[in-house]
């Protein structure tokens, strides 16, 4: 009994740690280089760098979210091949995370200050899918980043044209995003049907209009 307690502790203390680094300004270190290192910095206008930190520090929510999510998944994930599909998953999201960190920093900028809030809902979202099923929490990743590459391509359309920096870490992130959506189904994700995927939309884009802005 004292070893079951103190494995739920060792795993509450390790989701913690990851909640911290996730939301920690400069916390975040990545494997991969970022993209935006093969471009030169272009010579903005002040609107244009605005502009192109606000959809950047929205990437960067909507990956504090996908972090939460998938610990949230994989800490009540009931086949240990789901959950390890959960962790590695988190893992190459966190490249992610650093990127767009660093990208914010580089356009002279800021992260959202509503990320706890963002990571605190999407843990929970995450959790009580795995509490129903693996099959449903894998459906819930698909869904969720078919809903992300959305954004990013929109955001692609929407980036100052010159910012090939910006550009460069969004290109990367929406294939890595894409090969996610199709992982997560061909593990046995479900399909959500379009009112669900309706209401996830709205949900999406009332965090990105306000990470946007804050």
């Amino acid at each position: 009994m004292s070893q079951r307690q103190l494995s739920v502790l060792d795993e509450l203390l390790s989701q913690a740690d990851k909640a911290l680094r996730t939301l920690a300004p400069g916390k975040v270190s990545h494997t991969r280089p970022s993209p935006a290192t093969a471009h030169a910095e272009a010579e903005l206008s002040a609107a244009e760098r605005r502009h192109a930190a606000g959809l950047m520090r929205v990437n960067h929510s909507g990956e504090v979210c996908a972090q939460a999510l998938y610990q949230g998944q994989a800490l009540t994930a009931k086949l240990p091949a789901v959950r390890r599909e959960m962790e590695q998953a988190a893992d190459e999201e966190v490249d992610h995370l650093a990127w767009c960190q660093e990208r914010i920093h580089n356009l002279g900028s800021h992260t959202s200050v509503l990320n706890p809030l963002w990571y605190g809902l999407s843990f929970g979202i995450g959790a009580t899918a795995g509490l129903l099923s693996d099959r449903i929490s894998l459906g819930f990743v698909a869904a969720t980043e078919d809903q992300v590459c959305r954004h990013l391509q929109s955001h692609l359309q929407e980036l100052p044209a010159d910012d090939q920096k910006s550009r460069a870490v969004v290109e990367v992130m929406l294939d890595d995003e894409a090969r996610h959506a199709h992982t997560a189904l061909q593990a046995g994700g479900v399909r959500f049907p379009k009112p669900v995927k309706g209401l996830m939309s709205l949900v999406s884009r009332a965090m990105t209009k306000t990470s946007y802005r804050v």
